[in-house]
């Protein structure tokens, strides 16, 4: 399994779109999630000419750390403290 951490999404994008386009990073683009789908778009022709069957997924949130750590956040809808009440009401 291959996991690939882009970490400089910001600087591609700027480059891409020049100064003006840069403040506006984080405002209206996404800077991540453009530069994903680009490389998943070149990932995706790249295994159709090796032959390559994969699923290849965008994930928000997920951070390496270190090299033995993977963080993959929950998020949580609801969370309940349940403990057991004292025996005879004391």
């Amino acid at each position: 399994m291959l996991l690939i951490e882009v970490t400089n999404a910001r600087e591609v994008i700027g480059q891409r779109i020049g100064r003006l386009g840069s403040r506006l990073i984080g405002k209206v683009v996404d800077a991540e999630a453009q530069v994903e789908k680009a490389l998943i778009q070149e990932l995706e022709t790249a295994f159709r000419d090796f032959g390559i069957e994969a699923r290849i997924a965008s994930v928000e949130g997920a951070s390496l750390i270190g090299r033995s750590h993977l963080e993959v956040p929950v998020e949580v809808r609801e969370l309940r403290r349940v403990r057991n009440a004292p025996p005879n009401g004391d």
